[in-house]
């Protein structure tokens, strides 16, 4: 999908979340800690939001990352084609994270296809409360930080941690690509509206 119609969808959604709660730009910038400014561009679809700004904005508005990017909210079985799974983030070097697919609330569940070309690194703060992860290397290797824990992984290993702690995902200078799998479990998404 298109960066273009993909931040449309997601202002929409961002909008439509935000006003069936009745917030206005300013509670919703207050709940999720993104500036108004940010809101306000994310929602005319004026902005390319990292992934962090996603995840407070869809964890403000309980909706989950996968509800807040998904084009389509088909039933039973959704498939979703090769190269048609929005790129959430774009590497200085061309690599890229992908969500491939993704629950509904309130237990979210969020599958990635990582790739980290090398040099490049991907940090991210702590998810919300109770987040879980399941990272597999498919091929290079990946340098995982939690917290302040490092271990490098090959091919074919695999790691479970805490998301909700600081981490991050690395490819060293030098090395080849790196492609990994991540899984992230958000338990009761149910945001901070006190609903």
């Amino acid at each position: 999908m298109e960066t273009v119609d993909l931040a449309s969808v997601i202002g929409s959604r961002v909008r439509v979340g935000r006003t069936e709660r009745g917030w206005t730009l300013d509670e919703l910038a207050e709940r999720s800690g993104v500036s108004r400014r940010m809101v306000v561009n994310v929602e005319q679809g004026a902005a390319n939001p990292s992934i962090a700004t996603l995840l407070r904005l869809s964890h403000a508005l309980g909706i989950g990352l996968p509800a807040l990017v998904d084009v389509e909210r088909p039933g039973a079985l959704q498939v979703i084609g090769a190269g048609q799974a929005p790129v959430l983030w774009r590497g200085p070097s061309g690599g890229q994270g992908v969500l491939v697919a993704g629950t509904d609330p309130p237990d979210v569940v969020e599958l990635w296809d990582w790739t980290l070309e090398p040099g490049e690194a991907h940090r991210t703060e702590a998810h919300a409360a109770g987040t879980r992860e399941l990272l597999l290397v498919l091929s290079g290797q990946v340098e995982l930080t939690v917290g302040q824990q490092t271990q490098l992984l090959t091919p074919g290993d695999s790691a479970q941690f805490a998301g909700d702690v600081a981490h991050g995902y690395a490819n060293r200078v030098g090395s080849p690509p790196a492609r990994f799998c991540l899984t992230v479990f958000a338990p009761r998404e149910t945001g901070r509206s006190g609903r």
